[in-house]
């Protein structure tokens, strides 16, 4: 029994001593301690790939959003643009307010979806530097350098990459401007006509010179 027992405890510890050696060489140690360091970099890798999937995902879903919101607020403006056309051309006695109303109402549009369009542009870099980034990455392509600390600097601290003018301009080149040209088409057409009926004459210099100063206060901004 006594030697049984010495036979066990033999293979215990040469089981102990195989299994959690110590190195014992400067070699043996720099390995072991390059293996420890490198164990939870292997650890948080893949938790930080889905981290970043996730945050693409979220990403992409508000950047849909706001452009919804974008196409609302257009649709918006060509819907009372269409119906104060329609009230003018339709209504012979309709005053030429009518317009002013019209060209105000668009640049409140506007207004309102530059501001919506600073939040778009902001998430939409953050997708693009993840596509740019991660994505080409994953795929093999060209990486851009820097992705990573962009994003984390526009999370930290969100700002728009373009001020209010740039938007504002951007959304009036791509699509208010057609429904200012709409607009005044009409409304010179509308000064055409009434200038036809006789006893109208009185004040259509002064809509020509308002017409003129919308004009005028439009332009620098496309």
């Amino acid at each position: 029994f006594c030697k049984i027992k010495r036979a066990v405890v033999v293979d215990v510890l040469y089981w102990v001593v195989e299994n959690l050696r110590i190195p014992t060489t400067p070699s043996a140690r720099k390995v072991n301690r390059k293996q420890k360091s490198e164990t939870p970099r292997a650890i948080e890798e893949p938790a930080r790939q889905n981290a970043l999937v996730h945050l693409y995902r979220g990403e992409l879903t508000r950047m849909t959003a706001y452009r919804s919101r974008l196409d609302t607020t257009t649709n918006w403006a060509v819907g009372t643009t269409a119906a104060i056309v329609s009230f003018t051309l339709s209504n012979p006695e309709a005053p030429h307010f009518a317009f002013v109303v019209a060209l105000v109402l668009n640049v409140l549009f506007l207004w309102i979806e530059a501001r919506r369009y600073r939040s778009y542009a902001l998430v939409r870099e953050r997708v693009r530097l993840m596509e740019r980034g991660f994505y080409a990455r994953v795929l093999g392509g060209e990486v851009d350098e820097g992705w990573e600390q962009e994003l984390v600097e526009s999370l930290r601290t969100p700002a728009p990459p373009i001020d209010y003018l740039q938007a504002f301009s951007v959304r009036l080149r791509r699509n208010y401007i057609w429904l200012v040209v709409v607009i005044y088409v009409v409304w010179v057409a509308r000064i055409g006509v009434d200038a036809a009926r006789p006893g109208l004459h009185q004040g259509f210099l002064s809509v020509r010179w308002m017409l003129i100063a919308g004009l005028v206060t439009l332009l620098p901004l496309v």
